[in-house]
């Protein structure tokens, strides 16, 4: 479907059709999400792909801020250890342990703290869970929802 970009105000602007409106479950007041290549509605009860890697990234730097290399790898390979023994093993902890593993604590760094594809991926499997306290979680959560 095509949509003409139109004079709206001193702006340029779209009119979306009700029926895709209908379709989203798009109501007057609610977001809809704008990237460089797509408009499409949020991803209901959660939050948006970019929402997660920020939270993903905030956890990473406050653990980073929190503990030392050597703690940071300490509880990885427990909590990898404790996983592959109840079978939830993903291929991305295999790439975890090389990095734990390795005597390069900026490498460790790099995949916590990264911009680039390779460390938004891995990010999506933490295997430095309980090195926050809750409560600092927590706000990390509120602050990434708001």
């Amino acid at each position: 479907m095509k949509i003409a970009v139109r004079r709206i105000g001193n702006s340029l602007g779209v009119i979306l059709p009700k029926v895709t409106l209908d379709a989203w479950g798009v109501a007057e007041g609610d977001e809809l999400e704008l990237t460089e290549r797509s408009l499409h509605p949020r991803a209901s009860g959660g939050f948006s792909h970019q929402e997660l890697d920020r939270l993903r990234w905030s956890i990473s730097l406050a653990v980073v801020r929190h503990c030392t290399p050597r703690e940071i790898k300490a509880k990885s390979l427990a909590n990898l250890h404790r996983w592959r023994q109840q079978g939830a093993w993903v291929s991305a902890f295999d790439e975890w342990l090389q990095i734990i593993k390795s005597a390069d604590d900026g490498r460790l760094y790099a995949a916590m703290l990264g911009r680039d594809e390779d460390s938004i991926r891995l990010r999506q499997s933490m295997p430095y869970a309980g090195l926050l306290p809750q409560m600092e979680l927590r706000k990390l959560y509120e602050e990434t929802g708001s």
